[in-house]
């Protein structure tokens, strides 16, 4: 049986979908999965053994350039590629009208959420079956239960496992204990002060630990070399390709991540992850492992440096105490 994962973006969405690949591949031996995501994403859902092929997606870029012939080109290019596989069913994990449309192209039928349970109801008139899904669980274990509708099996929803391993890679000729600090977010009200980076780097240094960073744009920049300006250990990374970043975080002792796809990332690999959420709510969308922390700042307040790294040294030890 070929089945078809539809789950574009964000790089979140991505990763939280993961553990249900895992529960797939264990209880469907006889399913060969791939999956259509956006090609920024396709290093991140390589990551996992049981994705056959990948498929990727333009839609960021397409929607800019809606009336160029190349768009046009690229997308009906995705349609006969996705129909020669000849799937026996697509599963829109998403559940948005611009997933629904990619899951249409495969020309096989399409499970995914009911009107009640997707996160756009609109998209649900191009499923040819559709499951209940309670909204108010996190999205892992949203999507893990619809995988397991869909292809009639039971998940064990008391065990949680992504499948995943770091790349091969990381930082050469660096010895000891690592903190990545991942300052970089999509929205300016999700950033926490720089002020707080270099206060963590700091009382991180005080605990022998080399602070880690890297940026992805000018913006990040500035902070990335703001922290290492004030913290001269600090180690930064220049911007690299994705599956770079993820072998140096995969091999990092601690991550310290604001509310970013790769602080997800780091939670499914099951390292010590602090996350520090500002202006987002995260009970159904944030970090989700074994060693995973949020600090969610009360309305008006903030986090502070000493409070992440005390939550980073209750994780520390928790993961010190686990069976090898």
């Amino acid at each position: 049986m070929k089945v078809l994962i539809v789950k574009t973006s964000s790089m979140g969405d991505v990763i939280h979908t993961f553990p249900a690949v895992e529960d797939a591949s264990l209880a469907r031996p006889d399913v060969s999965f791939d999956w259509c995501v956006e090609e920024a994403f396709a290093g991140i859902v390589a990551l996992h053994p049981a994705i056959a092929g990948i498929h990727t997606v333009a839609i960021r870029r397409w929607r800019k350039a809606l009336f160029n012939g190349g768009t046009w080109r690229e997308a009906a290019a995705l349609r006969r590629t996705l129909r020669e596989c000849r799937y026996d069913l697509v599963i829109d994990a998403q559940g948005l009208l611009k997933s629904a449309l990619v899951a249409r192209q495969a020309g096989a039928p399409i499970a995914g959420f009911d009107r009640s349970s997707a996160r756009e109801p609109s998209a649900t008139l191009f499923y040819d079956i559709t499951y209940a899904v309670p909204r108010d669980l996190h999205a892992i274990e949203r999507t893990r239960r619809l995988f397991g509708l869909a292809l009639g099996y039971q998940p064990d929803l008391s065990t949680l496992a992504s499948g995943i391993a770091p790349p091969p890679g990381g930082l050469a000729g660096i010895t000891g204990k690592t903190a990545f600090l991942l300052h970089g977010t999509s929205r300016e009200d999700k950033k926490w002060p720089v002020e707080d980076w270099i206060g963590t780097a700091l009382l991180l240094v005080e605990r022998g630990m080399t602070p880690v960073t890297t940026w992805s744009n000018e913006r990040e920049k500035a902070v990335a070399e703001a922290i290492a300006r004030a913290i001269p250990s600090t180690i930064v990374v220049p911007k690299s390709p994705l599956a770079d970043i993820a072998a140096i975080l995969g091999r990092s002792t601690l991550v310290v991540g604001a509310d970013t796809g790769l602080t997800h990332l780091a939670s499914a690999f099951g390292l010590p992850t602090v996350a520090v959420f500002l202006a987002t709510e995260p009970g159904l969308t944030g970090p989700c492992g074994p060693y995973a922390s949020t600090l969610l700042a009360a309305p008006g307040g903030r986090v502070t440096p000493a409070e992440v790294v005390a939550e980073a040294e209750g994780l520390l030890a928790l993961k010190s105490q686990a069976p090898a």
